[in-house]
């Protein structure tokens, strides 16, 4: 990677920090610039506005989510096994990497229109299609069929379902419900609720 590459990737880096260490909204091209110990102005040259900004961390985030989820479905074989791990994977991320989870979904402030802002690759707002389509064809298959169409609208429930999850869980309203306390999560952490979530929409697990 060249000078220039590096000093791109080291906003970034500087910009990932922020956004766990403080939540998206503390992000800014000053304050990105002093953690990198480069000029203010210096991002500039990199990313012309904020939403350019924001748009090249947000990117960090689903290559991580990415990798995370195709580690954890190599390790099983069926298909609800697969689509079980997603699931964990996909609700872990939102509690340990809460500022970046409701970056990388906040498709109101990723790029768009402005495909001039946008780094190489999809636009942000496309990011999450290849995610999807995964759990459509898990939802598929586990449900036997050959055409994934109807499956669709089955993994777009869960998918919400799980956001749901996540974020009612990261607020302390879920452990309120089952039985918890708010900021004192229960032994049994969301996968029984994860669970429940995949039988209400699959149906139970065969045993």
């Amino acid at each position: 990677m060249d000078a220039e590459g590096t000093l791109r990737e080291r906003l970034v880096d500087a910009g990932v920090e922020l956004v766990l260490s403080e939540g998206s909204g503390s992000v800014g091209l000053r304050e990105i610039a002093r953690r990198a110990g480069v000029s203010h102005g210096a991002p500039r040259r990199y990313f012309p506005t904020h939403r350019a900004l924001l748009s090249a961390i947000a990117r960090r985030g689903f290559e991580e989510l990415g990798a995370r989820s195709v580690a954890a479905a190599s390790e099983t074989a069926s298909p609800r096994a697969q689509l079980a791990a997603l699931t964990r994977v996909y609700v872990d991320y939102a509690r340990e990497r809460r500022g970046m989870f409701e970056l990388m979904f906040r498709h109101d402030l990723l790029d768009s229109a402005g495909q001039s802002e946008a780094p190489a690759g999809p636009r942000l707002r496309e990011a999450t299609l290849p995610m999807f389509q995964r759990v459509v064809e898990l939802v598929a298959r586990c449900r036997g069929e050959a055409a994934e169409s109807s499956a669709a609208l089955t993994a777009a429930a869960l998918w919400a379902n799980l956001h749901g999850i996540a974020q009612l869980w990261s607020w302390g309203s879920l452990q309120l419900a089952v039985g918890g306390s708010p900021g004192a999560e229960p032994a049994d952490s969301p996968d029984r609720i994860i669970e429940a979530a995949l039988d209400a929409h699959l149906g139970p697990a065969a045993s």
